[in-house]
């Protein structure tokens, strides 16, 4: 480190006002807090002091994808080579998986970040470490064949239109990686929907559908164990299938006191809710499907734990912590049984509720300042 450190140093003076790379500044900048923290200190005026930044925040739920991420490697190389009947070691099918989405997290960055120091260097900001998670949260929730150009205007959409838009990171009302999603379902749905597109290469005559796909087209009989779908060996997006990886990420942020249990809660609360109230009503197959087996389906867990988590897009106030949450999970359910075109909820719920999270806070703030007003009013009394 003491090498870069020494790099660093000798090239920066051309990257500061006055040297001959002034307008690359912030592509600098980005490059040198990605080895080292910050050496700037508040000087005046009123400041939170902190051990905790932006940069620390990011690192730990960067570490926190790690399970689930390493997990999907392997399952990538476990469902294309389950598909013809072969069964290699361990390194072998995580190597497969490993290179299939090696460019897929490669076009995400590059995209992402050359447009983030882009708008950073027209604006004279630093290069913010938002992206720094989003840019390995959308290579987990899309599947492994999906085309890359396809992938990269995605991206370009969400940290355009999702985000630089608003302001910036902390200025955007949703989910960038969600965002993305979105846009490759409704632009491009035959490569993110149907079966083929969840396992990478499989061999034709191999059927793979996804628990919702089998779910969706009635094929109840096909779906795996509660098993086989909380561990994940199941087809699906190349980081969402394990509810397990997802629950020991989701630990790790709890523990730091960087993740905000309330929404995780209230979020598998109003999924499991709404699975017991389908399961009442009854009407068809998947309505009696438990509600347990909805938790562990598609990416209810991965967007309980990581996307409707997000601190930007979420609620705000304790109290509209746990109306969000719920609402989003509740939807969740609601949009997956519901809605025969889009078998899987939870993208549409989350952005869903990014919209309604300042509307949520403005009307729980306003029922505190009526409820003080009144106890104030019965005090003077």
């Amino acid at each position: 480190m003491k090498a870069i450190r020494n790099l660093l140093d000798k090239q920066k003076p051309h990257f500061e006002k006055g040297g001959k790379l002034e307008k690359f500044h912030s592509m600098f900048d980005a490059m040198e807090t990605l080895f080292f923290v910050p050496n700037r200190v508040t000087t005046k005026g009123a400041h939170i002091r902190d051990a905790i930044d932006m940069k620390r925040t990011m690192i730990v739920v960067f570490i926190a994808l790690l399970p689930a991420l390493f997990f999907g490697m392997w399952n990538i190389g476990y469902q294309h080579f389950l598909s013809y009947g072969e069964h290699p070691d361990f390194w072998t099918m995580f190597w497969y998986g490993f290179l299939k989405m090696l460019p897929i997290i490669i076009v995400t960055y590059g995209v992402g970040l050359g447009l983030e120091i882009i708008f950073a260097q027209i604006r004279s900001h630093d290069v913010n470490e938002g992206f720094f998670v989003s840019g390995l949260l959308i290579p987990m929730i899309v599947p492994p064949d999906i085309p890359l150009w396809q992938l990269a205007i995605a991206v370009a959409f969400a940290v355009v239109f999702g985000k630089e838009v608003f302001g910036g990171t902390g200025m955007n009302i949703m989910n960038p990686a969600l965002l993305a999603r979105a846009f490759l379902f409704f632009a491009y749905p035959g490569n993110i929907s149907g079966d083929k597109v969840w396992i990478s290469d499989k061999a034709d005559a191999f059927s793979g559908a996804t628990p919702l796909g089998d779910a969706l087209t009635g094929h109840f009989d096909n779906l795996p164990s509660v098993y086989d779908m909380f561990m994940g060996f199941i087809p699906g997006s190349n980081g969402e299938t394990s509810t397990l990886m997802i629950l020991l990420g989701g630990l790790f942020l709890l523990m730091t006191g960087i993740g905000n249990w309330r929404v995780m809660f209230s979020f598998f609360a109003g999924g499991y809710i709404m699975g017991l109230l389908f399961n009442l009503w009854g009407y068809n197959e998947y309505m009696q499907l438990p509600a347990y087996y909805h938790l562990v389906m598609g990416g209810f867990a991965f967007g309980a734990v990581f996307m409707a988590t997000d601190p930007v897009t979420a609620a705000q106030t304790n109290k509209g912590m746990y109306i969000y949450g719920f609402l989003a999970g509740l939807m969740a359910i609601l949009i997956r049984v519901f809605n025969p075109a889009y078998p899987e909820g939870v993208m549409l719920a989350i952005l869903l509720m990014n919209v309604f999270a300042p509307l949520i806070d403005h009307y729980v703030i306003a029922g505190n300042i009526k409820r003080r007003q009144k106890r104030l009013k019965l005090a003077t009394n």
